[in-house]
């Protein structure tokens, strides 16, 4: 099964903090286990939500709202896109993740696992899957992945 694992930060102090070599050193160092387990298959860290935008549909309306988004407590800071055999596995892999006092008391990583076809039953026709594999194939031939 994939796994999306998402870094949460803190909306008020997210500019304010960046990270240190050594903190830097113990990610790269993570990732290289994650990776040589065959867990990793993607991850990044995210700018700050004052260089995003938020798209809001409500009421039939769409309306963009410019970052920072400092009301906000909880922020997605980074990801990973893990593959593994159960959320249990996925969590043990989450509890080494180092961690930094800089980034707050409590730090949280949440996993939430990534729909595969076969989650969405007949819904999910056979037509709507030739056009995803096309939509991927086209995705891999333009950036090199899927």
């Amino acid at each position: 099964m994939k796994v999306m694992v998402m870094i949460q930060g803190a909306g008020a102090d997210e500019d304010k903090i960046a990270p240190t070599e050594e903190m830097l050193r113990e990610m790269g160092a993570y990732n290289e286990q994650l990776v040589k387990a065959g867990v990793m298959l993607d991850g990044e860290g995210l700018h700050p939500s004052a260089k995003g935008a938020r798209v809001v549909f409500a009421g039939g309306d769409t309306s963009v709202v410019d970052g920072p988004f400092t009301e906000s407590k909880e922020l997605i800071a980074g990801y990973w896109i893990w593959q593994v055999s159960s959320l249990e596995e996925a969590v043990e892999w989450a509890k080494k993740c180092p961690s930094d006092p800089q980034y707050g008391a409590t730090q949280v990583l949440e996993i939430r696992q990534i729909f595969s076809p076969e989650d969405f039953g007949a819904e999910y026709t056979p037509e709507l899957r030739e056009k995803d594999e096309r939509l991927a194939e086209e995705i891999q031939s333009q950036h090199g992945q899927a």
